[in-house]
């Protein structure tokens, strides 16, 4: 019994993944500067998950004595974020079409996993952007920052955050990231989204799946 609805899940995962990726190509031929348009809304992304994490997480700075800087920091973190959400949706549509090639449910398990290398990788990417998107601003100023400091600044953070998850301002540092991991974060989501619907659809089908 769980075989056949091992199988009959599979199945209805294969297919709802395998729409998502018509769908996507389709909006791809229908669309003109399909790519530029798609980098332009991942920066749009970006920089609103920027400026919610800011207002919830820190609103004393973005409303402080530096609220001008962190204006201008939006920019690089919206370019920079956009470009790693670029490049983690080439790879994972590669990723998904070998999925879907595989004739074994462990290969296909294997190839989507690839996603959650994405979602940790992300995490450093996330403190890269803030890092250089701090430096470049602070070059347009009287008093330009070390890049190298403001790495190990936000290393340290990352540390705490993980050796003390309890505190106050490690609890912020914690959901100020996943939101700024988000949008890095849609991709994972999705296939998590696909695995549950299929599941549910194979209890509610009863264990079939359509030929």
């Amino acid at each position: 019994m769980l075989d056949r609805f091992a199988v009959a899940a599979f199945g209805h995962w294969r297919e709802r993944l395998a729409a998502l990726l018509d769908a996507l190509w389709e909006r791809k031929n229908q669309t003109r500067h399909f790519a530029a348009k798609l980098f332009l809304f991942f920066i749009g992304l970006n920089v609103a998950c920027y400026w919610v994490a800011m207002l919830t997480a820190f609103p004393e700075v973005a409303f402080g004595p530096r609220r001008v800087h962190y204006f201008w920091v939006q920019f690089p973190v919206g370019i920079l974020g956009a470009v790693f959400d670029s490049l983690s949706l080439i790879v994972t549509v590669f990723m998904v079409r070998c999925a879907l090639a595989s004739t074994s449910n462990s290969s296909y398990v294997a190839h989507l996993s690839i996603d959650i290398g994405i979602a940790v990788l992300a995490t450093f990417w996330v403190l890269f952007v803030f890092s250089a998107s701090g430096w470049m601003i602070s070059l347009l100023g009287a008093q330009p920052e070390s890049l190298l400091v403001r790495n190990a600044a936000y290393q340290d953070r990352l540390v705490q955050a993980l050796q003390d998850p309890t505190g106050q301002e490690e609890l912020r540092n914690i959901y100020f990231g996943i939101l700024m991991g988000l949008s890095a974060a849609l991709l994972t989501l999705t296939h998590v989204y696909c695995s549950i619907h299929a599941a549910a659809s194979t209890i509610r089908g009863g264990g079939s799946v359509r030929a």
